[in-house]
This record gives structure tokens, C-alpha cells and sequence, in this order.
């Protein structure tokens, strides 16, 4: 899921080598942090957090279909 979060990151992005994801496991959960440059926040968030919506969509895809739960948090 790491993996998958920061491939659609690194293309969102105007600085992709900016891009840091970490993950955090627990027993049934998974929390990914996403941090991006600055000057790239808005394009990760979206309009009214639609981007970043979408993501936690796919992310919660991928997850259930592990019996999982997960969790994106967007640094800043």
C-alpha cells in the first residue's frame, strides 16, 4: 500500500524526489504518512480535498480487501 500511495504521489507532484511516505503498523491497522514539498501541499489536498479523498478511497480499497484498515495522514 506504501508503494501504491507514493507511485500516485510522485505523478500528482510537481517535485516528485520530494515525496516521503512512511507506514505505521498496528494488529488490524495501518496509518501512511504522506509528506510532499511545501509548495506541492495544494496539489496532494485538491480542491475542497478532493485528491486527497480519492486517495484515502484507494487506500481503503487496498485495505479491506486485506481485512485491514488504513488510515492517510497528509503532512505538512
Amino acid at each position: 500500500m506504501k508503494d501504491l500511495i507514493e507511485y500516485i504521489a510522485k505523478h500528482l507532484v510537481e517535485n516528485p524526489d520530494a515525496v516521503e511516505v512512511n507506514e505505521i503498523e498496528g494488529e488490524k491497522t495501518l496509518i501512511i504518512e504522506l509528506g510532499v514539498a511545501p509548495e506541492d501541499i495544494g496539489r496532494i489536498i485538491g480542491k475542497n480535498g478532493r485528491t486527497a479523498r480519492a486517495l484515502r478511497t484507494i487506500l481503503n480499497a487496498v485495505a479491506m480487501k486485506q481485512d485491514r484498515r488504513a488510515v492517510l495522514e497528509i503532512l505538512e
